[in-house]
């Protein structure tokens, strides 16, 4: 059972949880919440998962336009290059676009 939840579609990995201090060489003790006192706090490490949190790709959510649900809306402003992709019967065209509030690297076929 995986944080009081069966079945094999339950999380796998919670989110993540501060490392108190090291038990024994494979183990680590952690700070879980309130809401996993149910849960024993010791981990082994195959258990553990690294999690690798990046600052610089946290974006500020006043400049994005997020309204009160915290819906985004993609809004499409230029077409950078177009190519036809062709398979055994027909021919694909795409194109690659640039959204808005998107860097350039971004941009999605």
């Amino acid at each position: 059972m995986r944080f009081g939840r069966k079945g094999k579609l339950s999380t796998r990995y919670v989110r993540p949880y501060e490392i108190l201090h090291r038990v024994g060489e494979v183990a680590y003790e952690l700070a879980l919440p309130a809401e996993l006192d149910f849960v024993h706090p010791i981990f082994h490490v195959f258990m553990l998962k690294k999690c690798l949190g990046d600052p610089a790709s946290i974006l500020p959510v006043e400049g994005l336009g997020v309204d009160e649900i915290f819906f985004y809306e993609e809004v499409p402003v230029d077409i950078l290059d177009r190519q036809v992709k062709r398979l055994r019967n027909k021919e694909i065209a795409t194109v690659k676009v640039l959204w808005k509030n998107i860097l350039v690297e971004g941009a999605t076929w």
